[in-house]
């Protein structure tokens, strides 16, 4: 097929807005309008310079384009170490959901490192001066955060997947409903017949963790199911949860709610040590939905995050706030689901 005299040779390099405007039949100016103002062009016109746009394949220079809007198109994701209620696998999948949305509304996210405390507060100062970042995601939320008044004082853009666990509410957040997570947990053991389910968590003043300890112990009031004495704190660590797993078997638990799905492979491995099988001896609930919990033999029946919808959401809000910075806050907490698999059979099953 005889190609058109305004199409661009294969050696020509790359499509230019002014070679979209030749073949389109338009100015430049117009080639530019219909990228970033097209309600100043009439409907016919619009259409026909699009089309050139998708047929030639044209790719707008990015750093053209944040000069004449002043946007850089990237939104900041600060990389904080593993801490409890953010495991890897989990921040993984979030991440990946939240890069795939970002990407369809025409942004990318540039990550960076950021420690917890005032230190990683450098990471965003230097994004905002060197790459003039349009917004920030935030996660890893925690009490004492910073992060939240310092962009806030700043007038940037955020949002955070977590709650603001102390002080005062700054911003807008998506988060999942641990406690319903942990509630529905209980319910489901009750249903199976158990009334000894203790609950394996992080330490107190986690937010998270506390959050999730709430949910257990509302279900199991609501039962008239004793917790004294069902309560165990741990790190997310296997060692210090098969530890901390002990005194609740040895106070005769049929059934364990942990925090992660870390602290319940520690339930597994105190049962193993005991020789007696989980599952059978022990129904184990964990949370996160981690690719361990369906590798685990029994299959660990878990708390999933949407992470998906968390990640939709967080790009939503944030491209909301860009564009009206001063309305409302907004807040959005989202219901995780309850996985069954075979490690919460019956009592004595």
């Amino acid at each position: 097929m005889p190609r058109s005299p305004n199409s661009p040779s294969p050696k020509a390099g790359p499509v230019t807005l002014a070679m979209v405007a030749r073949r389109a039949g338009v100015s430049p100016q117009t080639v530019s309008n219909a990228l970033n103002s097209p309600d100043l062009l009439r409907p016919e016109t619009l259409e026909r310079v699009r089309r050139t746009i998708d047929e030639m394949g044209y790719r707008p220079h990015r750093a053209a384009q944040t000069l004449r809007t002043r946007s850089s198109k990237l939104i900041g994701y600060g990389i904080r170490p593993t801490a409890p209620g953010t495991s890897a696998p989990v921040m993984d999948r979030f991440l990946h959901a939240l890069s795939q949305t970002a990407d369809e509304a025409g942004y990318r996210v540039l990550l960076f490192a950021s420690p917890p405390g005032t230190a990683g507060l450098d990471g965003y100062e230097e994004l905002l001066d060197l790459h003039n970042v349009d917004g920030f995601v935030l996660s890893g939320t925690e009490r004492g955060d910073q992060r939240q008044a310092w962009l806030e004082k700043r007038g940037v853009p955020f949002v955070g997947f977590g709650r603001m666990w102390s002080g005062r509410q700054i911003g807008d957040w998506v988060d999942v409903d641990g406690a319903s997570g942990t509630d529905a947990a209980v319910e489901h053991l009750v249903d199976q017949g158990h009334r000894k389910i203790a609950f394996l968590g992080w330490p107190r003043g986690s937010g998270v963790g506390d959050d999730r300890a709430e949910g257990w112990q509302r279900a199991m009031r609501r039962h008239g199911l004793p917790v004294r004495g069902r309560r165990a704190q741990s790190v997310d660590d296997i060692s210090s949860a098969r530890a901390a797993a002990g005194p609740l078997l040895d106070a005769g638990a049929t059934a364990v709610v942990a925090a992660s799905d870390m602290l319940a492979l520690g339930c597994y491995h105190a049962l193993r040590e005991r020789r007696a099988v989980p599952g059978r001896d022990l129904a184990v609930v964990g949370f996160d939905d981690s690719p361990t919990a369906s590798l685990l033999s029994p299959g660990l029946s878990t708390v999933a995050q949407p992470l998906e919808a968390v990640g939709r959401e967080c790009v939503r809000l944030l491209l909301a706030r860009m564009s009206e910075p001063g309305a409302p806050p907004e807040r959005v907490l989202l219901e995780p689901s309850l996985v069954v698999r075979d490690s919460t059979p019956a009592p004595g099953h």
